[in-house]
């Protein structure tokens, strides 16, 4: 007989606020290009105490990727998938996230004018991305075709390191200088997902874990991890504690929803209410000691930014699950559902807009008409990844 599984519930709100966090990182993202931002809106300077708005969306991207981390592993699960298959694919699945952050930072240091130019080099890279993790199976094109497409997608990706000439005198080769943003979501994901595997998702495990990495956060602060030595320099992200405790906050948060909710819906937001509360409570506390400061990630900067995590969950859940309000989030669903499409997409229009020289009138690019017009942008990207994914073309690691 076979064995029935219960599959996990998949909650609404966690896709949405997976959404408007993606849209609100593009709109952030897009910053760049724009004068006159006010300093409340944006990313404050390293080592400064301060938290612009752009500061928090990094840290409550991580935190959502913990808040999944539950649903999609005991999903797995639920399906009989082995739990070797499920580590195999966590442990791809991070791989490639950092593939794919080494080198989008390598654009970033990328000589302008050496080798293919920095745009060329961006769109060319964004191409080998999509042509490697593209779900070929779910797009129209031909199956024959799908194995040669991806080939070609990681022969694009090794010339492109090949060729890649960085730095200010253009002689740099590829390195990792540090992982990017995508890079810092795959270990930060690689470690919580696999704990919670092993585990077998217990609360018990994932809060030590969490706790464990706050402690490792201060320590470092405190200057107590001492330089790393080059063997282990390449887990810094795990050892530094900050990084992957936002994502441990995620999983945490999802735990005791899941436990607190069966008998008692408004109980397990309030606990989760608390625990936001009581980390800004001592992110604030703590701010003599260390600054509120993203660069380098301080403690204080952790807490805060971590209870905002837990209430915004509670905010969007109260909205989209209980009072199923959701008709406004069609529009951005497609940012939560292909969130990797969504973020790859301006890599292909930066480089564009710069090989065409297309520019646009001073005005759009400067103040509130600026950012709002920085915001349409972001939310054209969005469209623009219904529109791809509704035609079968979306990326997944």
């Amino acid at each position: 007989m076979t064995p029935t599984h219960k599959k996990a519930i998949r909650i609404a709100s966690i896709d949405v606020l997976r959404a408007m966090t993606m849209l609100l990182m593009i709109w952030v993202n897009d910053f760049w290009t724009l004068t006159d931002v006010p300093k409340w809106l944006a990313h404050a300077k390293p080592n400064e105490d301060y938290l612009g708005f752009s500061d928090i969306i990094f840290p409550l991207f991580l935190f959502i990727v913990g808040l999944s981390i539950p649903f999609a592993i005991q999903n797995r699960i639920a399906k009989l998938e082995p739990r070797m298959i499920v580590a195999k694919h966590i442990i791809i699945r991070s791989i490639s996230l950092l593939i794919i952050g080494v080198f989008m930072v390598n654009y970033e240091m990328h000589h302008a004018t050496f080798g293919l130019g920095k745009a060329l080099w961006c769109f060319l890279m964004a191409l080998a991305v999509s042509l490697v993790w593209m779900q070929w199976e779910k797009s129209p094109i031909s199956r024959k075709w799908h194995s040669y497409l991806k080939a070609l997608g990681w022969v694009l990706l090794v010339g492109l390191a090949f060729l890649y000439r960085g730095g200010s005198s253009g002689n740099e080769t590829m390195a990792v200088h540090w992982w990017g943003i995508l890079g810092l979501i795959g270990w930060a994901y690689s470690i919580n997902a696999l704990v919670f595997l092993l585990s077998k998702g217990k609360l018990s495990v994932m809060v030590v874990l969490w706790l464990l990495f706050n402690v490792l956060s201060i320590a470092d602060a405190k200057g107590l991890l001492g330089q790393f030595p080059k063997s282990l320099s390449y887990f810094s992200t795990w050892v530094g504690g900050t990084i992957p405790a936002f994502t441990a906050a995620g999983v945490v948060a999802s735990l005791l929803f899941q436990k607190l909710s069966k008998p008692n819906r408004t109980k397990a937001l309030s606990v989760l209410g608390v625990l936001g509360c009581l980390n800004i409570a001592a992110g604030l506390m703590t701010r003599h000691l260390w600054g509120i400061s993203k660069v380098p990630g301080t403690p204080s900067w952790l807490m805060v930014c971590t209870g905002i995590g837990f209430l915004s969950f509670i905010i969007f859940y109260f909205i989209v699950d209980i009072k199923k309000q959701r008709s406004w989030a069609k529009v951005i669903v497609p940012a939560g559902t292909a969130t990797l499409t969504c973020y790859l997409v301006p890599y292909f229009t930066y480089p564009i807009r710069n090989l065409t020289g297309i520019e646009l009138p001073e005005i759009l690019n400067t103040g509130i008409v600026g950012l709002f017009s920085s915001f349409c942008f972001a939310l054209l990207v969005v469209i623009f990844t219904g529109w791809l994914q509704k035609r079968g073309f979306s990326l997944k690691l």
